[in-house]
């Protein structure tokens, strides 16, 4: 055993020593590695990151009324009388209490607006919320972060800091033409750069008038009243005539949300990285049948020496899975640097934009690594094999 793990190191060292022979072939293996795991990581990443806006944006103690039977403010409506019957309510309905004992409640409705970006001249459609005043107190994260929030009944609206910052025209003071009315920003608002920064907030009878939805809901945002008040409200709104309603914890709406659309981008990047890992994998394998032809001598004069076919089949795999290896870091290397905390964005519920971050992870790094070193595997199999194959005497002869 000793024997065979010394002809298994020393023949590793000639793979390793004659690299310099195959310099650039070699590097095309690590370049094509490397491009397959950045560009798989780039993808993981966004879904990473879409993921984290929108699940850190929901909170449990917080539930959402939707009416229609629909589970998204898309197609959803909340009628008047039931509103009316939820806040006359008196007894227990696993809502909290506000300071004047009210229910913590906010009335909600969401309108897509079309805004052109300066820096380019794009036009992009954002979520304008128009919501009760209790609305931003039950956003456990948000934090006016400039100005003041938004007066009753004034076209005033209040601006997530990922809109602020990316589009000009939104500084506090300034005039913005939102449908077919001028509103005026009075703050900036923080919410932990979650999904709500990518909103414009403002007073729900203001956005319904502006846009003719004269008295129409989609939404109730409630606090919940402790662990157990979901399942109290929605045995209360079973009770309710007419079209069912729904009511679900913030944090399973957008984690059902996040998951759709990250489903999606992963659709689309793990096919292209397949593809691409079957080039770069051919590329491993045209890489190691030369290591091999170029190694043919030295390889046939081992083996004559007493060297067994595990040490040949070994140094062949080991050399692809360092070439394999260093392509891997060098693709996590480089899209950590390209990617990490790079500024998307992409279509959300409600057909509007959402602004997030690419978050390459661990998990990340590790997933795309992976497939990288899968490469290598893969790619050093038919030519470790051959090196345990070759013709010595007609390797020899060739020497000649």
């Amino acid at each position: 055993m000793s024997s065979a793990l010394k002809q298994i190191f020393l023949m590793i060292r000639v793979n390793l020593g004659s690299l310099p022979r195959r310099l650039w072939i070699s590097l095309s293996m690590v370049l094509s590695v490397a491009l397959v795991v950045a560009v798989l990581s780039g993808f993981l990443a966004m879904a990473r990151g879409f993921e984290a806006a929108l699940v850190g944006a929901g909170s449990p103690d917080i539930a959402v009324i939707l009416g229609g039977g629909t589970n998204q403010e898309t197609g959803s409506d909340v009628p008047a009388e039931e509103i009316r019957s939820l806040t006359a309510a008196t007894g227990g309905i696993g809502v909290a209490r506000n300071a004047a004992g009210g229910l913590a409640l906010s009335r909600e409705i969401v309108v897509a607006v079309d805004v052109t970006r300066a820096s380019d001249g794009a036009d992009q459609t954002l979520s304008l919320r128009g919501m009760d005043l209790a609305g931003p107190g039950l956003r456990d994260l948000a934090t006016l972060s400039a100005g003041r929030l938004f007066s009753p009944g004034a076209r005033d609206i209040v601006v997530g800091a990922r809109i602020a910052n990316e589009f000009s025209g939104f500084a506090v003071g300034d005039k913005v033409r939102l449908g077919a009315v001028d509103w005026t920003v009075v703050g900036h608002f923080t919410s932990g750069g979650n999904a709500f920064e990518s909103e414009i907030w403002a007073d729900l009878e203001a956005v319904q008038s502006a846009f003719d939805r004269q008295g129409q809901v989609q939404s109730l945002r409630v606090r919940l009243d402790g662990a157990g008040g979901l399942p109290v409200l929605q045995e209360h709104l079973s009770a309710f005539p007419g079209a069912p309603h729904t009511a679900l914890s913030e944090a399973d709406l957008y984690a059902a949300q996040s998951e759709r659309t990250a489903s999606l981008i992963r659709l689309f990047g793990w096919p292209l990285a397949l593809l691409m890992a079957v080039g770069a994998t051919a590329g491993a394998l045209n890489t190691m049948m030369s290591s091999v032809s170029d190694r043919t001598v030295e390889i046939a004069t081992l083996r004559l020496l007493g060297f067994g076919r595990l040490p040949a089949f070994t140094a062949t795999w080991v050399e692809a899975m360092l070439l394999s290896v260093a392509g891997a870091a060098l693709g996590i290397l480089a899209s950590w640097l390209a990617f990490n905390g790079w500024q998307a964005s992409t279509m959300g519920a409600n057909n509007t934009k959402i602004a997030f971050q690419l978050d390459v992870t661990t998990e990340v790094a590790l997933t795309a690594g992976l497939l990288g070193l899968a490469i290598g595997v893969i790619g050093a199999a038919l030519p470790a094999l051959a090196a345990t194959r070759l013709p010595l005497t007609s390797a020899l002869r060739a020497r000649g």
